[in-house]
């Protein structure tokens, strides 16, 4: 790996499942023991393809890592700074959910280490809340972030959902109000999607509930990039605010491709040149570790997937393409290409060109995936 990396750990452990979640978790805390022995061995098995690599960033997420005792989260630090070199100024952030974050725990996590706290806010309506899964109220979300905040987390970020049929545009203003009034530096906000193993997804296939209004979401990520223009914070990515200095250096580390090592279940880990994946459950995860297998998947990008790579990314991120760059990776005639594409078809409201860099507008970036999309080389088919 590379000098300067990012390390992920997955604990894919919840209290109960979210609507919309289409991450692997489990609501079974009958394996976490045997989960904590499985990480300890895989960490120190991962650690020869680190080699001296200096990690930056190190994320807990999940799942639900703050269902872990304060001792468990002890004892996988420990075996993270015993094997990799962690560099003494990394962003240390670990994923909660409000209920959790009292007072004394958010002491606790800020003793063990961490940094920065990502917290699973989701909405400030109790009836968004009801809806969503959510095992929280909204005043709990408003003490969870007072609480983190007495104990000295200066980098706190928070997560919101929008596009909620059951949420209008007015209650979402005044949630984004509350939001850019908080002592937090960071926050990112998603469209509620539908993914295929989510309880969402059962719940409209079984008509017990309607897919949600992809006009209502558009609308409400309107609202949002109006109110956060007037804000103390900016947007760097599609669905990441932040204030100045502020952004997160774990998952710009992503947008950059940036290597990237991923520990746990369902984890996925990246080297510059490979893409790799580690067994999608618990019981497939033990039996990956038990074999003593490095990953469970393993893919070798080709030239072709590294380009669209880029440009899925790079066109997700407010800064856009940088051009001299995207020439020095993928050649004149590719950049010229790609140019040329925009120029001929894409509406002039959804990009920016300035001689360097090539970026979508605040509106553009809605349609990021699809502008994209149809810049995308396609694979050689091999015979």
């Amino acid at each position: 790996m590379k000098e300067k990396s990012g390390l992920y750990i997955h604990v894919p452990f919840c209290k109960s499942k979210c609507v919309y979640c289409g991450f692997y978790s489990t609501v079974n805390h009958r394996e976490t023991e045997r989960y904590l022995r499985a990480l300890g061995e895989e960490i120190d098995l991962r650690s020869t393809a680190a080699g001296d690599a200096t990690f930056r960033t190190v994320y807990f997420g999940g799942g639900t890592p703050t269902l872990l005792q304060p001792a468990q989260l002890q004892h996988i630090l420990d075996g993270i700074h015993r094997r990799y070199n962690i560099d003494p100024d990394a962003e240390i952030t670990i994923e909660a959910n409000p209920e959790q974050l009292t007072l004394d725990f958010c002491k606790s996590l800020k003793a063990l280490g961490f940094n920065r706290l990502s917290i699973g806010v989701q909405s400030f309506s109790d009836t968004i809340l009801q809806f969503l899964g959510r095992q929280h109220t909204a005043q709990e979300a408003l003490d969870a972030i007072a609480n983190a905040h007495a104990a000295g987390f200066d980098n706190l970020s928070i997560d919101l959902i929008y596009g909620v049929n059951e949420r209008d545009n007015a209650l979402w203003q005044q949630e984004l109000d509350t939001a850019l009034r908080l002592p937090i530096r960071h926050f990112s906000a998603y469209a509620l999607t539908v993914e295929e193993n989510s309880l969402l997804y059962r719940r409209i296939r079984l008509h017990k509930t309607v897919e949600p209004d992809e006009n209502l979401a558009s609308e409400q990520y309107r609202i949002l990039s109006e109110m956060v223009d007037k804000s103390r914070f900016a947007q760097y990515e599609v669905s990441n605010f932040a204030m100045k200095g502020w952004e997160s250096k774990h998952n710009s580390a992503y947008w950059d491709r940036t290597p990237y090592l991923g520990l746990g279940p369902a984890a996925h880990s990246f080297d510059g040149t490979h893409r790799s994946w580690n067994a999608p459950t618990l019981p497939d995860y033990f039996a990956q570790i038990e074999q003593r297998n490095p990953f469970h998947e393993r893919e070798t990008l080709t030239d072709t997937d590294r380009y669209n790579e880029y440009l899925l990314l790079r066109l997700r991120t407010r800064a856009g393409i940088d051009l001299r760059e995207m020439e020095a990776l993928f050649g004149r005639e590719r950049t010229g290409g790609l140019l040329r594409h925009f120029e001929t078809d894409v509406d002039t409201r959804h990009y920016e060109r300035t001689p360097d860099r090539l970026r979508l507008t605040s509106e553009g970036l809605w349609f990021a995936d699809g502008i994209a999309g149809y810049a995308l080389e396609k694979k050689k088919k091999s015979f």
